[in-house]
């Protein structure tokens, strides 16, 4: 058997960075574990950044009607950018089925018109994974979900990348670190740091065009970072980079607004891979329960003083952050690691295979 793989990343430069050891493989969402489990894997090439949304999708279904490779299904990261071929799909002009993960609740569109055509949209889609069983059951809210079609996926790190770069923190003063731009709460997070004088390192994304905005950049320099916070601008996809950063710290901070969808997750695994306590706004989307494992601590959207609490908690009580650490590390082990993901994806790509053929 084997898939055409599609992602919204630039498979190539995973790759590459892959077979340097500078990457880990769960961005490429169980891909490269797939030969494991008696599937094949064709590479899409990934067009320029600079291309619109339709040039996108346009692009990339002229490299899915023009490969020369035989496949038996499509497995993606997201249907950004396969707007296209799932639509040929769901009128019956493309006969190979699509599995892809789904980062959002489904929802029902406030408009008549979207919502139909969303109703069509999503018939083309064979199977749907997603991050929690929160993210899934609330899509069952919506009528364009069908949980014959709908899977709860354990998306999860590659230990084995972070087992190489493992470190001890430094004995020092006992440091946090926040990294991750997607929906962070700049100000709750600077302001509880500002109030407990601990020590943060907190990374920001920034975009070097200066025509762009950098909303996180922008927030930062509001809240006015006392000089226990040093603030590392980063720019561009910097895993192993970063990964270091954090295997040298004591404690994984993750404050988002509220949203959705599972905004944090990638720390959060991260975290758990390398062995840190973590301290997150309490995300319902997020497939860890940090209090009741006893990994971490969460904290209510925007509370700054329940920041404060978990922080000097965490700070002055050392060796049960160690133990919060293995109890995640434990956690990465069992079900979020991306070598259980990759087993379980081969399962729905082999179901959903199977289905079209018995069909």
């Amino acid at each position: 058997m084997k898939v055409y793989f599609y992602h919204t990343q630039n498979i190539q430069y995973c790759l590459g960075r892959m077979s340097e050891g500078e990457f880990p493989s769960h961005f490429l969402y169980g891909a490269c574990h797939l030969g494991d489990h008696g599937i094949d894997v064709v590479w899409h090439r990934s067009p320029r950044k600079d291309r619109s949304r339709i040039a996108t999708a346009l692009y990339t279904a002229w490299r899915i009607l023009t490969c020369r490779e035989h496949f038996d299904a499509i497995y993606a990261t997201h249907y950004k950018g396969l707007e296209l071929i799932v639509l040929l799909r769901a009128i019956g002009l493309y006969r190979r089925p699509i599995v892809v993960w789904h980062h959002q609740p489904v929802v029902k569109s406030a408009s008549r018109l979207r919502e139909l055509c969303g109703r069509l949209f999503y018939r083309g889609l064979d199977r749907m994974i997603f991050f929690s069983k929160k993210l899934y059951d609330d899509s069952l809210l919506s009528r364009k979900a069908r949980p014959a079609h709908m899977v709860v996926g354990h998306w999860g790190a590659d230990l084995d990348f972070y087992d190489s770069i493992a470190v001890s923190p430094s004995n020092n003063t006992f440091t946090f670190i926040a990294t991750g731009k997607e929906q962070r709460d700049q100000p709750t997070l600077i302001e509880a740091f500002n109030r407990t004088r601990r020590r943060l390192r907190l990374f920001i994304g920034i975009n070097p065009d200066p025509n762009v905005p950098n909303p996180n950049l922008d927030a930062v320099r509001r809240c006015k970072p006392a000089d226990n916070i040093e603030v590392k601008e980063i720019c561009g996809l910097l895993p192993y980079e970063i990964a270091i950063d954090v295997a040298h710290a004591d404690c994984v901070v993750i404050c988002c607004h509220k949203t959705r969808y599972t905004a944090g997750l990638t720390t959060v695994v991260e975290a758990l891979a390398l062995g840190k306590p973590i301290i997150c706004s309490r995300n319902p989307q997020i497939p860890v329960d940090f209090d009741r494992e006893g990994c971490g601590i969460s904290v209510e959207y925007g509370d700054v003083k329940g920041w404060q609490r978990a922080i000097e908690y965490i700070a002055t009580h050392p060796e049960e952050a160690r133990r919060m650490g293995q109890r995640g590390r434990e956690i990465a082990e069992r079900l979020f690691n991306d070598k259980r993901d990759a087993e379980e994806i081969a399962n729905v790509i082999k179901e959903t295979v199977g289905e079209i053929i018995e069909s």
